[in-house]
Parts: structure tokens; sequence; C-alpha cells
């Protein structure tokens, strides 16, 4: 005769049910592994948010830079930001790489077209633009308290070269149409030279 097989009964000695073996660690082990699980969620909590924090404080600041900026020189005109590659070459305005502080004005009518850009710029870079200019001489070529820049034209941007100094300047004068440029030069920081530029171009 067949005896019925009994069910299984997670109650019956020797079998072991779901959290037997949590309940089997000593409490030793139990601590450490919460402890290991509430490191690694730490970790993983910063890594994922520090980051994130970071670029949305960089983000703001960028912005709000940005505001500055367009409020600073809305005032005069100026728009911060540098000319487009077009007008550069149109008016022959090399600005030079890494410039800071860019901003620029364009203005035209049937005789006269002016491109008004300022740019903070390194020694190097003054440098390199005075003699793409055409000027062949670089820093060279500028003389001191030489404000090339005509009262007209500094009331158009709201430029005033009334600061400390020095103050250098320099003409570029080409032939129409080719571009003609006036360039004033501030100097009060002896690495980081302010450079203001109108270049005209009469067709």
């Amino acid at each position: 005769m067949t005896v019925p097989r009994q069910p299984s009964s997670p109650d019956l000695p020797g079998r072991s049910g779901p959290g037997d073996g949590e309940r089997q660690r000593p409490p030793e082990d139990r601590r450490h592994m919460i402890r290991r699980r509430w490191l690694t969620a730490t970790t993983i909590v910063l890594l994922i948010g520090v980051p994130a924090v970071y670029l949305l404080i960089s983000a703001n600041q960028s912005r709000n830079s940005g505001r500055d900026k367009e409020k600073k020189y809305s005032a005069t005109g100026l728009t911060a930001g540098w000319p487009s590659k077009v007008q550069r070459r149109l008016y022959d305005v090399p600005v030079p790489p890494y410039s800071e502080e860019v901003a620029y004005y364009e203005t035209n009518n049937w005789r006269t077209s002016r491109l008004y850009v300022q740019f903070l710029t390194s020694n190097e870079g003054l440098d390199e633009f005075l003699k793409q200019t055409g000027t062949g001489k670089g820093v060279g070529a500028l003389k001191a308290d030489d404000i090339t820049i005509s009262k007209r034209d500094r009331n158009v941007v709201g430029w005033e070269f009334t600061g400390p100094g020095p103050w250098l300047g320099l003409s570029h004068e080409m032939k129409n149409p080719t571009p003609t440029q006036d360039i004033v030069v501030n100097r009060s920081n002896p690495h980081h030279p302010m450079v203001y530029v109108v270049s005209t171009t009469t067709p």
C-alpha cells in the first residue's frame, strides 16, 4: 500500500523559509550589511547630485553674466558678443582669439558704413591684431596720447576715454573701398590692453 506523501512545510525541522538567512546572521553582520548599503546609496547620490548642482549653478552664473553684459551695453547701442565673420572680414577687424569683453555696433547709410568694436586681449593679441590690420608694425605703430577716434564716433557708442591710461592710438587710412581703422588702446592693465576700433568703409 502506498503511503501518501506529506506536504512540505516551512515549519518542518531542517527546512529554511524565506528570510531565515537574515535571521540567522549574527547582529554584527547585519549591522555591517546595513552600513555598507547606506554608504553605497550615499555614494550614488553624491556622484549624481553634486555634478548636477554644479552644472545648474554654472548655467545660472553664465546666464546672469550674459544679462549683465547686455544691460551694460544696451544703453550705448553696443551688442555684447563677437561681430560675425562676414563683418570682421568686410571691415578688416580681426578680433584676436580668446578676447574678452567683446562688443560691437554697426551703422549703415547710403554713403558710409562703420563698425564699432571693443575687446580685451593680451599683449601678443594686440600686436598680432595691429599687424593683421595692415600696419605691419604691431604695437610699435601706436602713438602715446593719440586719441584717433573722433568725438562724434565716441558719442555713438558711449565711449569715454577719460579713465586711467596710458592711452595710445593710430589711424590706418586706406583708399576706398578698403576700410580705414581708427584704433585707441588703453594700457592701464599692462598685460591685458583694452582695444577700441572704428572701421569705416565707403563703397
